[in-house]
């Protein structure tokens, strides 16, 4: 079993059976095993020259979308003992800064679609890099050299080789750490079952783990073709499919939704396409996926950390986590660190006993899969206590051993596959003008993860509209490009504790529904008051997918 990404592209470049088989299908292009260990080699001269002035591990942080040169650069930085940081583009103004100064880069490449993320950002102040250390992907390419060392791929492996951005409870983003030792043993896995005849199609983001650790180690480990596309594109995922003969893909949050969203088309059900495997879809979107493509879509539950995770195989009740992957001690535990009874259902099919069966789920063997974040030694520590990992999800187990997930502790929410913190949220709402207290918060989606939700009380005389609203935030430059709220309370007295703070608990309680304040419901960008059409659709949507009873009538 190789033991490094390295040792795993020396190998698919040198075997007979793969050498000369498709590695990457991008657009019109495509390059063999062969050639994508010659294009890494060239960034892993680069790389090795870099380093000269650096000290440590080079980190090299990478702006782009989905491109050849993303998985260059990882290939280059497995070969040469760098390590890529994936910034995500879907950060703004200090908030971007923030996350590109923590992780400590010696040079940032980016992409000519992001160059205006960084336009009002001094790269000295504002990044902590000399100017001529960030550069374009033009001038990148033209500095590489017409061929590269691969090197002998012998290198220790607890090298670091990527840092992924999670967002954590405190809304201060951390940086998973992976080794090259970490992804090659992920690959070896194969969790997949690919083999050198399947094309695994990705259009999720390299820069989160998914499109890396679910997709292209599995390829990595088998010879796999690794089809990718820029960005995701709902009306461009069948054409895709038919181009590269994908026999399977990933996704993550909404993305499958958004796919059958799409007319139906000749030739769905006549692709090559085996299976999907991805995380957050609907059982609805998963039966319907099944009926139009004749591919079947399998879900799991993990996290970028590594620490936990849950599949969901052939049985499993629909809706549930699954069970634990071989290794993983799984148990949902209470605040004191007791194992929480399993849940008792009633002649609804709700869970009785709630209070008493609700708890973290932790693995108790997990902390050895997790490998930190970088340089936040505490945030590591609040999810690594001795041998056990913590996710920070709440979740119960019924009679039968399934793991069933219930929400999310602290005060984080999950939106389309990635974890959003409320107070950057809250920071920016703040700014609204006349707005005395703000409260962001989860509510459950109508389809899946969560919805954005915010609760604003306004000074006496201070007004909210639905234009007002849009307006304030279309000229927010720092606006996440998922932070806008799905829904937005206006009350005239927030509800706090005894020690005045704002009561985030009762508010999800009350939820949008019926909660006799005004709500302004988003649509597209804009937003409009919410009417009883809305409500009854909304309600149906609920139910549609599954979701009818964490509405909370």
């Amino acid at each position: 079993m190789a033991a490094t990404v390295a040792e795993l592209l020396l190998g698919l470049a040198a075997a007979p059976e793969t050498a000369d088989h498709d590695a990457l299908l991008f657009e019109d292009d495509r390059w063999t095993w062969r050639e994508f260990l010659a294009e890494s080699a060239r960034r892993a001269d680069r790389f090795r020259a870099v380093r000269g002035s650096a000290s440590g591990t080079l980190h090299v942080g990478v702006l782009m979308e989905n491109t050849p040169e993303y998985l260059f650069c990882i290939g280059g930085a497995a070969l040469a003992g760098a390590a890529v940081v994936g910034i995500n583009p879907t950060r703004r103004g200090q908030e971007l800064a923030g996350d590109i100064r923590g992780v400590d880069l010696d040079l940032l490449i980016v992409d000519d679609r992001y160059e205006d993320l960084l336009a009002e950002l001094d790269p000295t102040d504002d990044l902590g890099l000399d100017a001529d250390r960030v550069v374009g992907t033009e001038t990148w390419a033209a500095s590489l050299p017409a061929e590269g060392d691969p090197g002998s791929g012998d290198q220790d492996p607890e090298t670091l080789l990527l840092l992924t951005f999670t967002s954590g409870s405190t809304g201060a983003p951390k940086a998973v750490v992976c080794s090259t030792g970490r992804l090659a043993l992920i690959a070896s896995y194969n969790t997949m079952g690919l083999t050198a005849d399947d094309v695994a199609y990705n259009a999720m983001p390299l820069f989160h783990g998914n499109a890396l650790m679910a997709a292209w180690a599995s390829c990595l480990a088998s010879g796999a073709s690794y089809a990718m596309r820029r960005s995701f594109s709902a009306s461009g995922f069948l054409p895709d499919v038919q181009r590269f003969g994908a026999t399977f893909f990933n996704y993550v949050g909404r993305s499958l939704a958004y796919v059958l969203a799409q007319p139906e088309r000749p030739g769905e059900a006549e692709t090559r396409l085996r299976f999907g495997f991805g995380t957050e879809a609907s059982a609805h979107d998963r039966a319907e996926f099944l009926r139009r493509f004749k591919a079947p879509v399998f879900e799991s539950y993990g996290q970028s950390e590594g620490g936990c995770y849950l599949i969901v195989g052939e049985g499993a009740p629909e809706g549930s986590l699954g069970l634990p992957q071989v290794g993983h001690d799984v148990v949902i535990l209470d605040e004191d660190g007791n194992e929480c009874p399993r849940a008792v259902y009633d002649a609804d099919g709700r869970v009785a006993n709630a209070e008493a069966a609700i708890g973290e789920i932790v693995n108790r063997a997990g902390a050895a899969r997790f490998e930190g974040y970088y340089k936040n030694p505490q945030a590591t520590a609040e999810r690594v206590r001795g041998a056990a990992y913590h996710t920070g999800d709440l979740g119960y187990r019924d009679a039968e051993g399934y793991f069933w997930f219930a929400g999310r502790t602290a005060d984080w929410m999950r939106v389309d596959s990635e974890n959003l913190a409320t107070a950057p949220i809250e920071r920016l709402l703040a700014r609204y003008p006349g707005a005395r207290v703000v409260a962001v918060y989860a509510l459950p989606d109508p389809v899946t993860g969560d919805a954005v939700t915010a609760t604003l009380e306004l000074d006496e005389g201070a007004e909210v509209s639905g234009d007002s609203l849009a307006d304030f935030l279309d000229a927010q430059p720092d606006l996440g490009t998922k932070w806008r709220p799905l829904f937005v309370r206006v009350t005239d007295a927030m509800p706090v504790t005894a020690t005045r703070k704002v009561d985030k608990p009762r508010l999800r309680r009350e939820g949008w529904l019926d909660t006799g304040d005004r709500v302004l419901l988003r649509d597209g960008t804009r937003y409009r008051e919410l009417t009883d059409t809305d409500r009854d659709r909304l309600v149906a949507t609920y139910a549609e997918h599954g979701r009818g009873e964490l509405l909370g009538r």
